[in-house]
């Protein structure tokens, strides 16, 4: 497998490096040879991908041998020759690997060479009428004017045998043939593939040549056109419509011999692959070559043009299809657009009349598409009139009451068939329907009953069964609600009882508990009031003798103020009065004044210090009773501090007496602030210090 693949891939890789090697002039008249280093370089690759010798190679592409009965002689081709056997070489090797490749994928395919039937199916390109129409137009026309020419065979001839075999009424229908193109493409000596065969057999023969040999021949064929602008070109009216080919590529597109050079050289390939691709040629082939003439090898030769091998393959097809029942399915192109929903009614008609649809539906109109055979006719609709079947009647005769029994017009009885009018087998299948659709209503409705009546018999024991279960279900779910419910009530009762023992007995602790904590509340809140009219009269006369202080203070400033600026006044007078003096002599007299003015003023001061020294001996003594009156608050704030410590302990005592029903909470006390300023030492405010 290995080899294969690997010969498979050398042999396309050669031709792609053969197509790269061009060709110049040589030394020699009329002689080739590799252009430059990398046509060598192509041609060396080439020879080594099919292992065979470069100079062997290279004389196969640029000489042609030939043998005489005297001596073999080896001419040299042109450039252009050789060029031209680099191709053909190219187009052998492709052609011999595509051939191997498809019968691989035949022989793969694993049919049963025993089997007695068969089912095939052939997909071809219609009709083609390009812009430029070259060769490969030509053999796909070709193949569709043979093809159309078995289906007008299949279609019209056959059925109008069928017609003359029955001994039916009928007219004769015309319908197109096109066998008189195909006498122009493949009759011998003088068709179209015959001429181009002979062309191919002369070296110097050209497209011109060819058109011309086609013009002088076909002068007067109606089928055939010589255009009026053109000298190369010729144009072939097909089943389809007229075709205009170009013959320029004609010549080299049908050369598919295989040059025996060429021959020679890839039988003897090294490759096994290569060489399997060239069996050597039968020895009395080549017996008979070695002392031909070139014209006599081409005679050899010349079966294995393409044209000559596409019309034995297509040959092969009608035999194929002739054997065969054919089924035909016409694919029409809706637009050239390719998009949906878009249908161009000119190309459609013109694809159904090029493809023989309405040559068809005329005839299928005209005469008779739908034919059975007695038996099967009687068979299939002998139930439109089962009096017919029932009667010693003959098949012919029964099928005639049949088809008069439906009313039908038109139709023909052969010797061994029916053959109706175009909808008229629809009709009868409709009859044929609507007959089964009754009876099978019919044979539906009975069943149905059948299937209901007892259905409902199963439904109805179904419901008894059922009734009789849930009665029974009911009764023992009765007796155990009324359980449920006396056990419910029993219930009901006895948690009521020790739920009112239970409360009675968390009321009367609650009652206890809150008598407690209500006389201990009422107690705090006598203690506080007691504690807080007494701090109340502290602050009174503390604020009353600060007053009193500040009063004296200022009072005291008061004095000295006046004082200092009394005696300013009185100096500022008596330098005016000595001023005065000195002036008018009355210094004196305020001297005098100013003297009484002076011992005025020593008496107010001995006054003022005797003020303030029993000012200072009251203070003195009222400090003092304060100091014993805080000294008494104190001890009355430890002796209600140590009452409510021992309160909170009977509190104690009394909670941890009390049922375990009850759930020990805290009591809160509001005025804990209050409680807490009074529990805290009473500091001396600022105002109340001890003056020595």
């Amino acid at each position: 497998m290995l080899n294969i693949a690997t010969g498979t891939s050398s042999s396309v890789a050669s031709i792609l490096h053969l197509g790269n090697v061009a060709f110049t002039k040589g030394k020699e008249v009329d002689s080739s040879a590799p252009k430059d280093d990398q046509a060598k370089f192509h041609l060396q690759t080439t020879a080594e991908l099919l292992m065979s010798d470069v100079q062997a190679l290279e004389d196969a592409l640029c000489k042609r041998v030939m043998i005489t009965p005297e001596e073999v002689i080896k001419r040299s081709l042109d450039p252009r020759s050789a060029t031209f056997s680099r191709d053909g070489l190219a187009k052998t090797i492709y052609s011999r690997l595509f051939d191997w490749l498809v019968d691989k994928i035949n022989k793969s395919i694993g049919q049963d060479p025993n089997s007695k039937s068969l089912i095939g199916i052939l997909d071809i390109y219609g009709f083609e009428s390009f812009k430029a129409n070259s060769f490969e137009q030509f053999c796909i026309n070709f193949t569709n004017e043979k093809l159309q020419q078995h289906f007008n065979q299949h279609v019209f001839k056959m059925e109008q045998e069928e017609y003359t075999k029955e001994e039916i009424d009928w007219s004769y229908i015309e319908f197109v043939d096109n066998q008189d193109v195909l006498d122009l493409i493949e009759k011998k000596p003088g068709g179209i593939i015959a001429l181009l065969d002979e062309a191919c057999m002369f070296p110097k023969s050209t497209h011109e040549t060819f058109a011309n040999k086609l013009y002088q021949t076909f002068k007067f064929h109606k089928r055939f056109i010589k255009p009026k602008l053109s000298w190369t070109d010729f144009t072939i009216a097909h089943y389809a419509g007229e075709v205009l080919y170009q013959s320029e590529q004609f010549l080299d597109k049908n050369k598919d011999y295989v040059v025996l050079e060429h021959q020679d050289l890839l039988s003897a390939s090294k490759c096994p692959f290569v060489a399997g691709l060239f069996p050597p040629l039968p020895e009395e082939t080549s017996k008979s070559s070695k002392f031909s003439s070139i014209g006599s090898r081409f005679k050899i030769l010349r079966s294995n043009t393409f044209l000559i091998n596409a019309a034995a393959t297509i040959q092969q097809l009608m035999d194929t299809l002739n054997s065969t029942e054919p089924h035909y399915i016409r694919c029409v192109k809706p637009n050239n657009l390719l998009k949906p929903a878009i249908f161009e009614n000119v190309n459609i008609m013109q694809q159904l009349r090029c493809g023989g649809v309405l040559e068809a539906i005329r005839i299928s109109m005209a005469g008779y598409p739908t034919r059975k055979p007695f038996f099967e006719f009687t068979n299939r609709f002998g139930l439109l009139n089962p009096e017919a079947l029932e009667g010693n009647y003959d098949e012919r005769t029964a099928c005639k009451k049949i088809l008069e029994k439906a009313g039908l017009q038109g139709f023909q009885i052969g010797k061994t068939k029916i053959f109706l009018r175009a909808g008229q087998m629809a009709e009868l299948d409709a009859r044929r329907t609507e007959v089964l659709s009754n009876a099978a209503k019919t044979i539906q409705r009975r069943i149905r009953t059948h299937i209901s009546r007892r259905r409902f018999l199963q439904l109805r024991q179904a419901a008894v069964d059922l009734q009789s279960i849930c009665r029974d279900w009911a009764c023992k779910l009765y007796d155990n609600m009324r359980r449920q419910a006396a056990a419910l009530k029993i219930q009901k009762h006895t948690r009521r009882y020790q739920s009112r023992e239970a409360y009675k007995k968390l009321h009367i602790s609650a009652l206890v508990l809150q008598t407690g904590l209500r006389a201990m509340a009422a107690r705090k809140e006598f203690r506080f009031r007691k504690l807080s009219k007494a701090a109340t009269m502290v602050q009174a006369r503390w604020r009353c003798r600060r007053a009193a202080t500040y009063y004296r203070k200022l009072q005291r400033g008061c004095l000295v103020t006046q004082t200092r600026w009394r005696g300013r006044v009185a100096k500022r007078e008596l330098r005016k009065l000595k001023m005065a003096a000195r002036e008018t002599g009355a210094l004196k007299e305020a001297k005098d004044k100013l003297e009484k003015s002076v011992e005025d003023l020593t008496w107010r001061l001995q006054l003022e210090k005797r003020l303030r020294t029993d000012l200072e001996e009251a203070k003195a003594q009222e400090v003092a009773k304060l100091q014993n009156t805080v000294q008494e608050m104190q001890k009355t704030i430890d002796e209600t501090n140590a009452l409510l410590v021992k309160e909170r302990e009977n509190a104690k005592k009394a909670i941890e007496k009390a049922p375990p029903v009850i759930q020990e909470k805290e009591v809160l006390v509001e005025d804990t602030a209050k409680v807490e300023s009074c529990n805290t030492p009473t500091r001396p405010g600022p105002g109340l210090t001890n003056h020595h």
